[in-house]
């Protein structure tokens, strides 16, 4: 059954987080498979069964009601007094002050130990207020008992009992793990703050006359002119115009090298100028900056719950009840309040929850933290079943860069002259081929000269008249395939166009009034360190590796054969990719790779679409799961690993949790431990997997 889909106009102007709050809040819906936002304001979604369309376009009414700057999302630190981290290290540090006062005082004065059993109720209950408040709202609001309901029960039979400070072993233990946890969410945020924080609230303006004035960051616009000197951060996305510099944007790429930038280079904001000096001209500012667009993504991904977290809280909710019915059968049949305390201290559901939260928050921040953006927690899921690996070539397995790597020319055909006439032809072309041609003339030194008159003729080449030039005899000049030299009736000299074919080789042709000049064989390099990547995805499970390109069938052969490619396609439009990825899916879980816009819709349809490169498209971006901000094609394995490992995790997790809490249920219930004892075994098995999920934050940095 094939995706259906519709389109929405957008009748107000949104900002670009606003459009990234909107296509998130759309994809929530379980039958929305893709929803983006296209250049000309549309919406459009994918979606598969039944779309309820007052809801979408309730939803496009809400948007743009609520949006913050990027200046309004300052980085959480541990420090402010109304954290959950604060808050939750409060009140562990006061149960375990609490606990061992009292425990000096029953043994120093047991009779003001008894008489001040009133004030031991009321500090407990004060310890506890907040898993109280937790607890009785989820019996009367939801209806159903959690964990919090268990805490709470077992403190009001603590009470009971007469041993109201049995209760605070487990507030000390819980409130410790709860506190584990918000640490990691937090440090897992401070990676992607660490990346928003622009602490350069000023920036020099160039003004017309060449002086830099001073200003606010707010107040630039697209179009000005900014100095950035060494030791500041670049506060802009924009292109460098004059000036050359070592930029570390490790914070954006994932590269711990700096990259040299000179003139025309692009340059982003939260980079770091390491050296020298760049003038650059502003495109893009606040909220449309890659680095804005970097933390709006990965904040939104904390929100979008993966399975596994699903299960787990339908697996704990299950689980609390068995505690209440432990306690229950346990005092039928030996009358015993402590052994009832044992069961009521040991619940399944804490270990659970916030052991499998800690784990996918954990992996999403490591990632934000080598420029991997995942935008959703059921992302890092899915990666951990991931079979099959599509990639497209061009830009993706190439550098997406032509080059020429050859040239060949007629007898009495000098290759300077060849070459000169072939870039005059294609001076003003943008094509990748022309492109190619014109960048190694001038690597050359050579001034190109001006062609009087062009005419493009698709999916053949170029046709010019070019004056002579210099020493040059110029004349009518063709330049491109071997086909369009046949429709000309050229005859080829001897060097013929099977090698570079059979080779994967782009060969462009030519010719200067009806006599062939020569060839230049155009590649367009693989990837550095790609086989070594693929070869890792193998060893990570996948089974099978395939490419998708439109380039011709003897260029996708060979770039196959090089790379030991399971399959490949060849000559695929656009919106065929789709459905081969489609059609991929119904026999595995597809992984697809790419950066364009020709990219976007297989991206979306892919279970886990990856934009990747410094050249992806904002489309591709948008339509992708995982955005790759490094060229290095190596961390496509390391995210692969990553979902792989945290999967792991999180079954470790669940396997200790439902082990240790086992053996601690049926100890207590036979009388071979306390109410203390039991509450700091199971406190102990939380605290001991929420550390254990925590670990991914501090994964070998060899390995990442």
């Amino acid at each position: 059954m094939g995706y259906r889909y519709i389109t929405l106009p957008i009748n107000k102007a949104l900002s670009a987080r606003q459009k990234t709050l909107l296509e998130a809040n759309v994809r929530q819906n379980p039958s929305v498979v893709s929803a983006y936002i296209s250049s000309n304001g549309n919406l459009t979604v994918y979606y598969e069964g039944q779309l309820v369309l007052p809801d979408l376009v309730a939803k496009i009414q809400r948007a743009g009601r609520a949006d913050q700057p990027v200046a309004a999302l300052p980085a959480k630190h541990s420090s402010d007094d109304n954290t959950p981290f604060v808050e939750y290290r409060r009140d562990a540090i006061l149960a375990g002050a609490g606990l061992v006062g009292l425990q000096l005082l029953r043994m120093a004065m047991p009779g003001a130990f008894t008489a001040v059993y009133l004030g031991r109720s009321a500090f407990v209950l004060f310890v506890a207020r907040k898993f109280i408040v937790s607890g009785v709202r989820s019996l009367l609001v939801e209806r159903q008992p959690n964990a919090d309901s268990l805490t709470t029960t077992a403190v009001m039979a603590s009470i009971l009992g007469g041993k109201p400070e049995s209760s605070l072993t487990l507030l000390a233990l819980s409130n410790f793990a709860e506190m584990l946890t918000t640490f990691t969410a937090e440090r897992a945020r401070k990676h992607i703050s660490n990346l928003l924080r622009l602490d350069q609230q000023y920036i020099w303006r160039i003004e017309d006359d060449g002086h830099e004035v001073r200003v606010a960051v707010e107040s630039l616009k697209p179009g000005d002119r900014v100095g950035v000197h060494l030791g500041e951060k670049i506060c802009v996305d924009g292109r460098v115009l004059s000036g050359a510099a070592a930029v570390d944007q490790s914070s954006i790429t994932g590269e711990y090298i700096p990259v040299e930038k000179t003139v025309g280079d692009y340059v982003y904001a939260g980079t770091v100028l390491q050296n020298g000096f760049l003038e650059i001209v502003v495109e893009k500012m606040g909220d449309d900056t890659a680095l804005a667009r970097i933390v709006h993504m990965v904040e939104e991904a904390q929100a979008r719950r993966a399975p596994v977290q699903n299960f787990a809280d339908r697996m704990a909710n299950m689980l609390v009840p068995i505690s209440f019915i432990a306690a229950g059968l346990v005092y039928g049949a030996t009358k015993d309040w402590q052994r009832v305390l044992n069961m009521l201290f040991i619940d399944f559901s804490c270990g659970l929850k916030l052991s499998t939260a800690t784990a996918i928050s954990a992996a999403i921040g490591r990632a934000a933290s080598r420029g991997v953006l995942i935008k959703g927690g059921n992302y890092v899921e899915t990666l951990a079943g991931i079979d099959t690996v599509v990639m497209d070539k061009t830009g993706t397995i190439t550098i997406g860069k032509p080059q020429i790597v050859a040239v060949k020319t007629a007898p009495g055909i000098k290759e300077r002259e060849l070459l000169l006439l072939a870039a005059s032809a294609e001076l003003h072309s943008a094509h990748p081929l022309a492109c190619a041609i014109l960048d190694h003339v001038e690597s050359q030194g050579w001034a190109i000269p001006p062609h009087s008159s062009t005419e493009t003729i698709i999916a053949r080449g170029i046709l010019a008249e070019v004056p002579d030039f210099e020493d040059i005899r110029g004349g009518r000049i063709l330049v491109g395939s071997w086909r369009f030299m046949e429709e000309y009736k050229l005859q080829s000299p001897g060097f013929g166009d099977e090698s570079g074919a059979e080779c994967g080789y782009n060969l462009v042709y030519v010719a200067r009034d009806q006599a062939l000049l020569g060839l230049l064989v155009v590649s367009d390099p693989i990837r550095p360190n790609l086989k070594k990547t693929i070869n890792q995805l193998r060893r990570q499970g996948v089974d099978e590796v395939v490419m998708i390109t439109g380039d011709t069938e003897p260029v996708a052969k060979h770039v196959a054969a090089a790379l030991d490619l399971d399959a490949y396609y060849a000559e695929v439009l656009p919106e065929d990719k789709a459905t081969l990825v489609n059609r991929l899916k119904r026999r595995s879980q597809v992984l697809m790779v790419g950066d364009g816009i020709n990219d976007a819709p297989a991206l979306a349809f892919a279970d886990v679409g990856v934009a990747m490169g410094g050249r992806r498209t904002d489309i591709a971006v948008e339509s992708a799961a995982i955005t790759i901000n490094s060229e290095d094609p190596l961390v496509l394995s390391e995210v692969v690993t990553l979902g792989k490992q945290t999967m792991k995790i999180v079954q470790q997790n669940f396997t200790a949790t439902i082990a240790v809490n086992t053996a601690a249920m049926l100890l207590g219930a036979i009388g071979r431990t306390n109410p203390m004892i039991s509450a700091l075994i199971h406190n102990a098995a939380t605290i001991g997997v929420v550390l254990n999920s925590a670990r991914i934050l501090v994964v070998n940095k060899k390995r990442w």
